[in-house]
């Protein structure tokens, strides 16, 4: 039975319902009914008789998305909601590429590979151009392949490019030959989808004008994470009506790593002029301390259309801001502030904390674990992510050597030459001896069972854990780790990967370091994981979440925590670094998504020293912080000055009483327990990184291009210095001079 469209709907809302014929762009805040608004529309477009089902394509970015409107279509329109063209981007292309694939060299029932796939055959091709492939790994190539196919380039566009020149000169030849490979197989990736059919349409006019005449009216969500090659794809389906309608959030904007160009929802005016833009600011979810501490942060950004969330919710509790002494005392606070809101009836599942990265779970989990409180990680737990259960891997057979699962489990991890057959003749072995896998290996070796190859390999293996395990009597635990993880080359391969993912896996290894601080040795920390990984966080009352801010966009919860908010952590130093004022403003925008997932209950927090790659170091709270909103400056006792500016009406504040720290100012922390907090962050071995001076915070130093200037914070190789005359400046500490 068909419903009103327009019930319940609130006037911009209707309008963008209404708005049917020319461009419309839908800017919808955090919480606004966006998909309704979306959903509402195709059921008008239909209902008032502008378009029949298959004149409308309605793309989105996931299928869970996409189902939710159908169904929700389903209730507006019936049956008809089956005949659309709706779902993703590349569902949309796949059926496209079907029915045009002899065009590009392909027959109808090509097969679309995964990751796993792809690697493989780049793999080959690395070796056939006889390139080091632990030096130029495939997940490499995969990834900057995949690149520049997001952004619509072929290898016909990059060969007169400096793109070209790239991996020893080799970079558009194997990418030629890539294309070249999958075309013989029959076979698509994941982004030539796309590609393929930005292909079709650009070289056959009469298959894209069939199009343009059946398709009269387009509606896309999320448009603000779409990439070059989306953009591309819609520009040439679009015909000279330009009936479409694009629903997003600019300042949701937060998958600029993985290609998405937040370009596109900023000039969406230009590229189609006479648009019309409608603001959704009515936010049906969070309490209006909440909305105003979005609208304030977010406001900080210069490359937006802007809009202002506001909300009639009258509930709501003041926004908790939390000074601690390290991470310890801020899990501690956190749980505590968890258990007084299950008191207060707040369900387990209305319940997260969001990270910025995934390493940042593991304290929290560690915590939960011990004090019996549910949780679950979006995502792989701590512990159980691939590269941590690699390295206690390793841990195992060091403690154990007869641990067959362990050893099996990296035996050719990383990559030493031992397949399949070589691991079964070995088990095989020590099935028939009634020894272990490691003492299956110690006697083949001494014979010729084994290819000459493999038992070298091996003989290197088995005299890495003799030395580690001499080592374990000697060395601190800590040390022994770090050793392990470089001695065994696995470190080195994640290194040469090269890619965002191996990146955040160097950093989960870190961590995994960092943890063990707590333990007297390894035997007790590696005890400790199996408690965690065993733990049964089954609950009836469903569990506390934890996930990255990344993971957590779309979702909503009546409570969330919003930890580790400080320099270098978030906004992330790395994001920064690689891209300037744009990285920053993305961090700044994932801050606004994290703060607007909250309904009721918001609390933001930081440290005054974090234990980083080992060592403890002074940090300093986020600029986020201060971005908070603010009132004129107010002192009071035993209150942080870099807090005494906020808006009293809309937060309240818990601080670090520990007598032993004094806070000079908002920028600048003393650690008076320990007044070294010099630079001897611990980082695994690069070979292109030259040795790290030894600066402390609070020293004067010179620069040669920016004269004198005071340290502020340390991160890995880089200072944030304020100099004399040119103010406030992140630069390299091998840059720097100490001041004689």
């Amino acid at each position: 039975m068909e419903k009103d469209i327009l019930i319940d709907l609130n006037q911009n809302q209707k309008d963008a319902v209404n708005c049917l014929d020319g461009p419309l762009l839908v800017l919808s805040g955090a919480g606004t009914g966006k998909t309704r608004v979306l959903t509402s529309r195709l059921a008008n477009l239909l209902k008032t008789g502008h378009a029949k089902p298959k004149n409308i394509l309605a793309v989105t970015f996931t299928n869970k998305a996409a189902n939710e409107m159908r169904t929700r279509l389903e209730v507006l329109i019936g049956p008809d909601a089956n005949s659309l063209w709706l779902g993703t981007f590349h569902s949309i292309s796949a059926r496209i590429l079907r029915q045009y694939a002899e065009v590009v060299g392909l027959k109808s029932n090509f097969t679309i590979i995964n990751q796993d796939d792809q690697k493989k055959l780049l793999k080959e091709l690395i070796i056939s151009e006889n390139l080091d492939e632990k030096k130029i790994t495939p997940q490499y190539l995969a990834h900057l392949i995949n690149s520049w196919k997001d952004k619509g380039l072929t290898y016909d566009d990059i060969k007169q490019t400096e793109k070209n020149f790239l991996i020893e000169g080799k970079a558009g030849k194997l990418f030629d030959n890539y294309q070249k490979r999958l075309l013989s197989l029959n076979c698509v990736d994941f982004a030539d989808l796309l590609l393929h059919n930005l292909c079709i349409f650009q070289n056959n006019i009469d298959i894209l004008k069939n199009f343009q005449r059946n398709i009269t009216y387009f509606l896309v969500d999320e448009y603000q994470d779409t990439n070059t090659a989306q953009y591309l794809w819609l520009k040439l389906l679009i015909n000279s009506k330009n009936n479409i309608c694009c629903v997003g959030d600019d300042d949701q904007s937060i998958y600029g790593w993985r290609g998405a160009d937040i370009g596109n929802i900023l000039r969406f005016e230009k590229d189609f002029p006479g648009a019309r833009v409608i603001r959704l600011e009515e936010n049906y979810r969070s309490s209006k301390y909440i909305l105003n501490c979005a609208n304030n942060i977010i406001s900080y950004n210069k490359s937006r259309l802007g809009k202002s969330l506001k909300t009639s919710i009258t509930y709501g509790e003041k926004i908790t801001l939390i000074s601690t002494l390290d991470g310890k005392e801020e899990a501690r606070k956190i749980s505590v502030k968890i258990e007084n809101l299950l008191n207060k009836g707040v369900k387990y599942n209305e319940i997260a904390v969001l990270v910025r990265a995934g390493y940042q779970t593991r304290i929290f989990e560690d915590r939960f674990v011990q004090i019996g409180l549910p949780y679950r990680v979006i995502g792989a737990k701590f512990y159980e992510r691939q590269e941590n259960r690699d390295a206690i891997a390793y841990f195992r057979v060091i403690l154990q050597q007869s641990d067959d699962l362990a050893l099996e489990r990296i035996i050719n991890v990383p990559k030493r030459g031992i397949g399949a057959q070589t691991l079964s003749t070995i088990k095989k072995y020590s099935r028939i001896e009634n020894i272990s896998i490691f003492n299956a290996i110690e006697q083949l070796i001494l014979t010729d069972e084994l290819r000459p190859m493999v038992k070298t390999s091996l003989v290197s293996m088995i005299k890495q854990f003799k030395v580690w395990q001499e080592d374990l009597k000697n060395l601190p635990h800590k040390d022994l780790a770090k050793k392990v993880l470089e001695e065994s080359g696995y470190v080195f391969s994640l290194q040469n990967e090269k890619t965002s993912e191996s990146e955040n896996r160097l950093e989960n290894l870190k961590e995994l370091i960092n943890a063990m601080s707590s333990f007297e040795n390894l035997s007790g920390f590696v005890e400790h994981i199996s408690l965690v990984n065993d733990n049964d966080n089954s609950n009836v009352d469903g569990e506390i979440s934890l996930m990255t801010l990344h993971a957590a966009k779309g979702l909503e919860f009546e409570a969330v925590f919003l930890p580790c908010w400080e320099e270098g952590s978030f906004p992330s130093q790395r994001s920064i670094d690689d891209k300037g004022i744009i990285g920053l403003e993305e961090e700044r925008r994932l801050a606004y998504v994290g703060i607007t997932r909250a309904k009721k209950y918001l609390t933001i927090s930081h440290a005054s020293q974090r234990q980083i790659h080992g060592f403890w170091q002074s940090v300093i709270p986020s600029r986020f912080v201060d971005e908070l909103p603010l009132v004129e400056f107010n002192n009071e006792t035993n209150i942080s000055p870099s807090h005494n500016h906020y808006n009293h009406d809309y937060f309240e504040f818990e601080f670090n009483q520990d007598p032993n720290f004094k806070r000079l100012n908002k920028n600048k922390i003393i650690n008076y327990k320990n007044k070294k907090n010099i630079n001897e962050t611990f980082d695994f071995k690069d070979t292109n990184v030259s040795s790290k001076k030894m600066f402390g915070i609070g020293e004067r130093v010179f620069h040669d291009k920016f004269g004198m200037g005071e340290i502020l914070n340390i991160y890995d190789n880089k200072a944030n210095v304020e100099f004399d005359k040119a103010g406030n400046k992140n630069v390299i500490t091998s840059f720097l001079k100490k001041k004689n």
